[in-house]
């Protein structure tokens, strides 16, 4: 089979493959891990304290310091309430393209990763390459966080990481954070007759919230000069608010989801000081004047860094050099790439299919897309020998 024919067939296996990030994704990674064994990788699977979900680490090539990590996630995000014309865990052609739940996003480029595991495999002969296929980046980047930090405790130091989300094959130097919350208030139901008998949850879930606008003003002061996102500051966003029975009760609990989407860590701190202060010297004691036993309680979500360009990058030089691009440019969706940064690693993210095509009915990927990563993919391979 050629490249593309390989790289279509192993698409379908994958998307077969129903990993939403609400269920385990080990049947993908056992399936996965026993092909990249049998062409000669070190491999091992990782697997999340419920043994539910596992991240992959495959390395082909010397075991020695250095080296191209290629990463992927192999979650993909629901399909409920959506309505696809075809089945959506059946990779299906189109007019488009290759259509499915996870074909662009991202399943197409660790497609392509495995089409090119036997040149990876024969070539790797100066260099290692890993692939790092991960699990639960849609909900917070939680097996990337996993990986690096179990990256981290074995002292292994990979040179660059190339992060494989659909940018059209553009090279991407820099994205923002994506920090999600959630918080719970807890008060005191009563009559709507005597609010001040009471502790109206919403009505405190209402002013954290006020203070949050003020805070999204505030981070527009603190945008860094040279900013190169859009916008170019840091935003905050209110998801989601509920709370509340009837006209006339007083609501005693309210849910409320928030997020953040820091351009530089300063923001992040900034923000978590600030509303923290807020809700434990302001809200809780007021609260807590009428009911001891009310309560604001936060959840984090999701705390992913962002990817920060930066001078030098061999990551963006080499990809830039490899796929013909003559820049770099940032993105506003987040991505595992800031996770790699964190550990020394030069990273960029570069991969086939379009952001626009992603977390949509009919989610498709044009072929000539996974052709341009397959022939990206190959000169990197020759690269590492």
């Amino acid at each position: 089979m050629t490249g593309l024919t390989e790289t279509i067939a192993h698409l379908g296996r994958l998307v077969a493959y129903p990993t939403v990030s609400t269920d385990s994704n080990l049947a993908l990674i056992t399936d996965t891990a026993e092909r990249l064994e049998a062409l000669g990788a070190k491999v091992e699977i990782l697997h999340d304290t419920t043994w539910s979900k596992a991240n992959l680490w495959a390395t082909f090539g010397p075991d020695v310091p250095g080296g191209i990590v290629l990463s992927g996630h192999t979650d993909v995000v629901p399909v409920d309430g959506q309505h696809w014309s075809s089945d959506p865990f059946l990779l299906t052609e189109t007019d488009n393209g290759l259509a499915a739940r996870g074909a662009c996003d991202m399943k197409g480029f660790i497609a392509a990763c495995m089409a090119m595991a036997p040149r990876f495999a024969e070539r790797a002969t100066q260099r290692p390459v890993h692939f790092a296929f991960t699990y639960d980046e849609e909900v917070g980047c939680i097996g990337g966080q996993a990986l690096v930090d179990a990256l981290r405790t074995r002292g292994a130091q990979p040179a660059m990481a190339i992060i494989g989300e659909p940018t059209s094959m553009q090279v991407i130097e820099g994205h923002k954070g994506c920090c999600e919350y959630s918080v719970r208030f807890t008060g005191l139901a009563g009559h709507g007759s005597s609010p001040d008998c009471g502790v109206n949850a919403v009505d405190y879930a209402v002013r954290y919230v006020t203070r949050l606008h003020a805070l999204a003003e505030d981070l527009k002061g603190r945008t860094p000069r040279g900013s190169r996102f859009e916008p170019p500051w840091t935003t905050i966003n209110v998801g989601r608010l509920n709370g509340g029975q009837a006209h006339n009760v007083i609501p005693s609990e309210a849910d409320l989801s928030w997020e953040m989407r820091p351009v530089q860590p300063s923001d992040t701190d900034f923000v978590r000081e600030a509303i923290e202060s807020y809700a434990s010297g302001t809200l809780l004691p007021a609260m807590r004047a009428v009911h001891p036993e009310a309560a604001i309680e936060t959840e984090v979500i999701g705390d992913v860094r962002g990817l920060e360009p930066m001078e030098p990058n061999a990551a963006r030089d080499l990809v830039a050099e490899l796929t013909g691009a003559n820049g770099a440019g940032t993105v506003p969706f987040g991505t595992e790439a800031g996770l790699f940064q964190s550990m020394g690693l030069s990273a960029v993210v570069c991969g086939p299919g379009s952001i626009d095509q992603a977390h949509k009915p009919d989610e498709w990927i044009a072929k000539d897309q996974l052709q341009a990563c397959l022939a990206f993919l190959d000169r990197l391979s020759t690269r590492l020998s």
